[in-house]
């Protein structure tokens, strides 16, 4: 279900689910996405390939929210399946 309501604050687990499927969609079986909630802080969401981080909230770059992001994202990926 998407989260398009302006006024609907969409959180954190929703975009974190909601980038696993557009990955998973991508990468069809060939990857292992883990989440881990972090509940003693906020700001964190961070994206990372192989130990290389390639997408952080918190240093900036907000949530995988756009194109550019993702896209940013997936060559992260590209890169490290070697494709």
């Amino acid at each position: 279900e998407a989260c398009n309501d302006p006024y609907l604050w969409c959180s954190a687990a929703y975009k974190s689910t909601q980038l696993k499927n557009q990955l998973e969609e991508e990468f069809p079986g060939e990857l292992e996405i883990i989440g881990e909630s972090t509940p003693t802080s906020t700001g964190w969401f961070e994206v990372e390939v192989n130990g290389r981080l390639v997408h952080s909230k918190k240093n900036g770059q907000g949530f995988v929210d756009n194109d550019q992001k993702l896209a940013a994202v997936v060559s992260a990926v590209e890169k490290a399946l070697m494709k």
